[in-house]
């Protein structure tokens, strides 16, 4: 039996909540990527992490700690549909570009929506909300990009998208 571990890289909370719910569902151990010591150790790592400016947060950190041997699970955290595929297929090379080689395998990344709050969101991330926002609100409709529309529709709301099944193909795989 592989010896799996789940790391996460959480800023609003969305992401910590799936990883504990796959850690429930698998009972595997979960830790957040700033106190991930033994990564190398681990057969298998599953890591989620939430969507920033086009990466995974704490994904490069908790990569560098990897060898070719391990297998590694992605499962990004975002407020956009992942049913969005062209825009999932640039976070897909955003991922693979963050990886030491090796590491990537596009049957192991996974996408779940998450959940945003404005009124909870720092002063810097907010502020970078709104300068987008404003650029976003000027662009043609038939230039918004999925992740655009998402932030457009959802802006200065709080929304939860967290959808607990979504983690089922993910668990699947794990007790392979």
């Amino acid at each position: 039996m592989k010896k799996q571990l789940i790391v996460y890289g959480s800023q609003y909370g969305s992401t910590k909540r799936y990883a504990e719910r796959l850690a429930e569902m698998t009972g595997m151990l979960v830790v957040e990527y700033t106190k991930a010591k033994n990564v190398g150790d681990y057969d298998r790592v599953v890591y989620m992490g939430g969507i920033f400016a086009g990466g995974v947060l704490g994904l490069k950190k908790t990569a560098a700690k990897m060898n070719p041997r391990q297998e590694l699970v992605i499962a990004t955290v975002g407020v956009t549909d992942p049913q969005e595929s062209a825009y999932f297929e640039s976070i897909r090379q955003s991922i693979k570009a963050q990886l030491p080689e090796g590491l990537y395998n596009e049957d192991n990344v996974f996408h779940l929506r998450g959940a945003i709050d404005y009124s909870h969101l720092s002063f810097g991330h907010n502020l970078m909300m709104k300068m987008f926002h404003s650029m976003m609100l000027k662009k043609p409709e038939a230039e918004l990009t999925a992740d655009a529309k998402a932030m457009l529709e959802t802006y200065g709301k709080q929304v939860d998208f967290v959808d607990f099944n979504a983690l089922q193909p993910i668990a699947d795989l794990l007790k392979e």
